[in-house]
């Protein structure tokens, strides 16, 4: 978000409405949404092979959310979908299509995927093809490769699975509050290793900051763990005694109970995030037994055609980096 003032320093806190704690997130009017019988209704079409030009009340929706999503509070939690009549192939061309008409679908793989499954793929730990998406186990808070990651979920798990958000302006505040010395390394360069499936790019690594303030407005950006391959380089400077402190620390204060928000995203319902004012995580769940019954969730990578400007030292990851432009994913590899 743009600071109210452009003059002043980049060290003072966000007052914005994505800046949240915990539970405030429900106190936000654009946070929880739900389906109306004629949504449901037109995403049938969109299932079935329609466009979203011919689904009026779900565009108007789109329209909304997407403004929501850069002005608000950074997320949404739109439920009440009906799934489960539905084979995953029609909630993929559906979703897609309703995505698509919030932001500009991206790449999520050297395969060119623009909707990616997530679910337990029992990949071995080595793996090169294991992402954190294609297992069960906890994730640590993150952020993807997009302006917005969305979600829709088919099945959820037997037991666990649930998700944590965390507004990062907030995040910012506390740590401008309680230990500036360590936001001032957060906001400078961090070497971040090239993703395992990240085929189509021919950097080996780049450069980038966690948190930001270009031409007024507000960007964090983590993924510790290719932060983390980048110190095992041994063609890279190892991370920082600091540095390590400041992760640390930006870690710790994301987990306290009373800064992110835990809920259970459900069979039907949407999740949308902006990932340059949010982080998110998950946590370890436990399937059924019988495969065709796992968790199952869509996942979808979007540009966002009213996007903030971001640093260029994100231009690595994202390729461009000016308001509105198509940016993030990963290119696709020709077969």
């Amino acid at each position: 978000m743009k600071q109210d003032n452009r003059t002043q320093s980049p060290r003072t806190p966000i007052e914005h409405p994505s800046v949240w704690q915990g539970k405030e997130l429900l106190d936000r009017p654009d946070w929880d949404q739900s389906i109306t019988p004629t949504e449901q209704a037109e995403f049938e079409q969109l299932a079935d092979g329609s466009s979203i030009e011919e689904t009026p009340e779900l565009q108007r929706r789109c329209e909304s959310i997407r403004d929501s999503l850069e002005t608000g509070c950074g997320g949404v939690h739109l439920r009440g979908l009906r799934v489960s009549h539905r084979s995953s192939e029609s909630l993929s061309r559906g979703f897609l299509e309703l995505a698509g008409s919030i932001g500009y679908p991206v790449s999520q793989s050297a395969a060119g995927e623009k909707i990616f499954s997530v679910r337990n793929a029992g990949y071995a730990e080595q793996d090169p093809r294991a992402r954190g998406p294609n297992t069960r186990k906890k994730l640590s808070f993150h952020t993807d490769r997009c302006d917005v990651i969305g979600f829709l979920c088919i099945r959820q798990a037997r037991s666990g699975g649930e998700n944590q958000v965390v507004s990062s302006p907030a995040l910012f505040n506390q740590m401008l509050d309680q230990h500036p010395e360590l936001l001032e390394v957060l906001m400078r360069p961090f070497y971040y290793q090239r993703h395992n499936v990240d085929m189509g790019n021919q950097m080996p690594y780049t450069q980038q900051p966690i948190f930001s303030i270009y031409q007024g407005y507000f960007a964090a950006n983590f993924l510790r763990v290719l932060i983390e391959r980048a110190h095992a380089n041994p063609d890279l400077p190892d991370l920082t005694p600091r540095q390590r402190q400041a992760l640390d620390c930006l870690e710790s204060i994301a987990a306290r109970p009373e800064m992110h928000y835990t809920f259970r995203q459900e069979s039907g319902d949407i999740l949308l995030l902006n990932n340059w004012v949010t982080l998110h995580r998950r946590t370890e769940f436990e399937d059924f037994e019988d495969p065709a019954l796992g968790r199952h969730i869509l996942r979808a990578w979007l540009s966002m055609p009213n996007s903030r400007p971001i640093d260029p030292l994100f231009a690595g990851n994202y390729g461009q980096t000016k308001a509105g432009a198509i940016r993030g994913g990963m290119r696709a590899v020709s077969s």
